[in-house]
């Protein structure tokens, strides 16, 4: 079946407070899907962010994050009232994220909630206490981990004292004892995570929109799973880092990406029919509706850079899990609805995996320009099952794209659309994928709003001015519906 969505990352929805939430502007973003013809909303990872407020390095592969959780329910349910969220500085900036104050003054606010809650009995409650049960095997750990963290000032917890640094028994138990208001703190934050994109989701779903995730193949170092499993990871006895992920230098980063993820020990989790993973993506599909496996790659080979390298140029491929990754998945959980994100360099063997698991993989039209006929990113060379995007939220948006293409790419894009006009080349982009054989097509929010590359997501292998676009507050309205509606019906997507 054909069918189309949109890319658009919670955090770039433009709700009161200076953040995306799971309130009424996203249901209302679900409401324009509908009347758009789409069937899709594809989001970014939802856990909590650490460093670089990347969704790709965040603290717990299972956790939600609290900046989402819409503060204005919160005083419908009696947590808060409106003058408290309104006495904080959450930003004053409606285009872009303010993550310092925005992490300033949500917690500061959650916590006025909690204390609330406590007062209204919210532990009392059967549907806090199911949560709880239901998701111990995760909750606990990260629970004591954020409150440990915050214990020792923030720091990664190489930094802590060796005791609990290392899970000494005596000293998981002193911290629990000594910390746990604050545990019971960080439990209330993911139940109220949990129960609002729960609704957020059902709603989505009701109205026949489904939910594409983001799975990260890695974890943060710094995160409660590293910590909380170390026997998962390459670590020496103390703790640290054998090896790191990253990407070999490429013609666009001649130094490689060095992202300094933790790699697995795959000998470890294959003699455990790779259990841990297996719950790591059962979760994600409590969560999501299809799951977009990050790099992709990584299960047929991964570049391994000795630990505190400055760059990824001295790394090395190690094997991967290969197929008998996805055959236990397949196994253990069933048939599920799959994107493999394999971009980069593909190897025959990476090709041959992506085949054999019968997942579709992506088709980039940004990146169709830069050869000849034969580029496989150009439509008339693409298979049915694959999914089409005009960017990701690690491209320019497509008016920043055109802008950027050399004479030659430019001359070559204008002559395979038959069009010149500046603006129109967009929309001509978007018909191109959308109107391609590939069963699915998913287009950045940015790009039917005509935005240029202010409205970029994330410039990989920088920091500092990534993931804060936020879209105007008045961008919706009922004729650009129409209009990408009039396609989806074109192009038989609807």
């Amino acid at each position: 079946m054909r069918k189309q969505g949109i890319l658009l990352p919670v955090s770039s929805i433009p709700s009161k407070y200076g953040i995306g939430t799971f309130g009424r502007e996203s249901y209302e973003f679900v409401d324009f899907l509908k009347k758009a013809g789409q069937r899709l909303w594809q989001i970014l990872p939802l856990g909590p962010t650490g460093k670089g407020d990347s969704p790709y390095q965040s603290f717990s592969t299972f956790a939600g994050n609290p900046y989402y959780i819409d503060l204005i329910k919160l005083t419908e349910e009696g947590y808060l009232t409106k003058e408290e969220c309104d006495s904080y500085d959450f930003g004053d900036n409606e285009h872009y994220v303010d993550y310092e104050k925005v992490y300033k003054a949500r917690f500061a606010v959650l916590r006025t909630a909690w204390q609330r809650a406590k007062t209204l009995g919210v532990e009392n409650r059967g549907d806090y206490a199911e949560f709880v049960r239901n998701n111990s095997g995760w909750l606990e750990d990260y629970a004591l981990y954020m409150s440990v963290k915050k214990e020792f000032c923030g720091s990664s917890f190489l930094e802590w004292d060796d005791d609990i640094r290392l899970r000494k028994p005596e000293a998981l138990e002193k911290y629990r004892r000594e910390l746990s208001e604050e545990i019971r703190f960080y439990k209330f934050q993911q139940y109220l995570f949990a129960k609002q994109w729960r609704e957020l989701k059902k709603y989505a779903n009701d109205s026949g929109i489904e939910i594409v995730g983001d799975i990260p193949i890695y974890v943060a170092f710094d995160s409660a799973d590293t910590w909380a499993n170390p026997e998962l990871f390459l670590l020496d006895e103390e703790g640290e880092p054998i090896g790191v992920a990253g990407c070999p230098p490429d013609a666009f980063a001649v130094t490689g990406q060095l992202w300094g993820n933790p790699l697995y020990r795959w000998e470890y989790h294959q003699k455990t029919g790779y259990a841990w993973w297996m719950q790591r993506i059962a979760h994600c599909y409590e969560l999501y509706d299809v799951v977009r496996i990050d790099h992709f790659r990584g299960f047929d080979e991964y570049w391994f850079v000795p630990y505190k390298d400055p760059t990824a140029e001295r790394g090395h491929w190690e094997k991967g899990p290969g197929y008998e990754f996805f055959q236990t998945m397949k196994e253990k959980l069933g048939d599920k609805k799959v994107i493999a994100e394999d971009l980069g360099f593909l190897t025959d063997s990476v090709m041959e995996l992506v085949k054999r698991t019968g997942y579709p993989g992506m088709k980039i039209i940004h990146f169709a320009f830069d050869g000849g006929a034969d580029n496989i990113y150009l439509p008339h060379n693409y298979e049915r099952n694959c999914v089409v995007y005009t960017g990701t939220h690690d491209n320019e948006t497509t008016w920043g794209f055109i802008q950027s293409r050399s004479p030659h790419e430019r001359s070559f894009l204008e002559r395979y659309l038959s069009r010149t006009g500046e603006k129109e080349l967009i929309w001509e982009l978007i018909r191109l994928a959308v109107s391609s054989v590939a069963d699915t097509a998913i287009i950045p929010m940015q790009d039917y709003l005509e935005l240029g590359n202010e409205a970029r997501i994330n410039t990989p292998s920088t920091l500092g001015d990534n993931w804060k676009w936020r879209m105007d507050k008045d961008a919706l309205n009922d004729e650009l519906a129409e209009r990408i509606h009039a396609m989806a019906r074109l192009y038989g997507r609807e």
